[in-house]
Parts: structure tokens; C-alpha cells; sequence
């Protein structure tokens, strides 16, 4: 059990760091669009933005939920 909480943890790091880092990504490629006056890049930057909040989200929310699982 201890097996599995502790992997829970590890997946719960990894799923923020990988929305935090798109969220990063789309808010270089935002700034880009808006340097460039380039509304493809600001089209695509925001989404990867708001994808990335979205994915940091269920890391935060949702990862722990499976804790409770097995408990």
C-alpha cells in the first residue's frame, strides 16, 4: 500500500511539472504572437496555456483521488 501512495505521489509530480511546463511553452509562444503580430502564434499560445492549466488541474485535483482507491 505504501508502494502505492508513493506513486501516486511521483505521478501527481509529474502530471503539474507537465502542465507547467505547457503552460510555459504557451506563454512563450503568446508572447511571440503579440511581438510578431502573428495571431496563428497567439491562437496556438493560448491554448497551449489554457491545455496546460487544464493539465496541471487534474494533477492537482484528480491525482490523489486515486489514493482513495484502494484505501
Amino acid at each position: 500500500m505504501e508502494f502505492f501512495n508513493s506513486a501516486i505521489d511521483v505521478l501527481q509530480t509529474l502530471v503539474i511539472a507537465l502542465g507547467g511546463g505547457l503552460c510555459v511553452w504557451g506563454g512563450i509562444n503568446l508572447l511571440e504572437g503579440y511581438g510578431q503580430d502573428n495571431p496563428a502564434a497567439k491562437s496556438q499560445g493560448i491554448k497551449q496555456l489554457i491545455a496546460g492549466g487544464g493539465v496541471a488541474l487534474i494533477g492537482v485535483l484528480l491525482i490523489p483521488l486515486l489514493s482513495g482507491l484502494l484505501g
